[in-house]
């Protein structure tokens, strides 16, 4: 993978994840607690699926820091090679992900 396919394909996902965020905007919003308009099941309900759609923000977080860095790399012509030990990343592993910045050996 050239490092401009790589690029492409992270700009792609990141933008997927921008959209995806907004859509989910909802269900991070605080749960209101009504005692008379909403049942005690389901406010906890409620929560629990706040709870689960702010972890899944952090994960999408996560993942754009990913390629926030992976797009660094790219620009500073260090991508492809590994963090760690310098080492080329196989082309197989960033085919499959192009934000990973180790190699399989320094991943483990």
């Amino acid at each position: 993978m050239t490092p401009q396919e790589a690029r492409s394909k992270l700009l792609e996902r990141r933008q997927a994840l921008e959209e995806e965020a907004r859509l989910d905007n909802e269900g991070r919003k605080p749960v209101a607690l009504d005692q008379e308009s909403v049942g005690r099941l389901s406010r906890i309900d409620a929560m629990q699926v706040q709870a689960m759609a702010q972890a899944l923000e952090r994960r999408r977080q996560s993942e754009k820091a990913r390629i926030d860095a992976a797009l660094a790399r790219i620009e500073d012509d260090e991508f492809g090679w590994c963090i760690d030990c310098g080492e080329e990343i196989a082309p197989k592993r960033l085919a499959h992900d192009p934000s990973v910045a180790k190699c399989i050996k320094c991943a483990q």
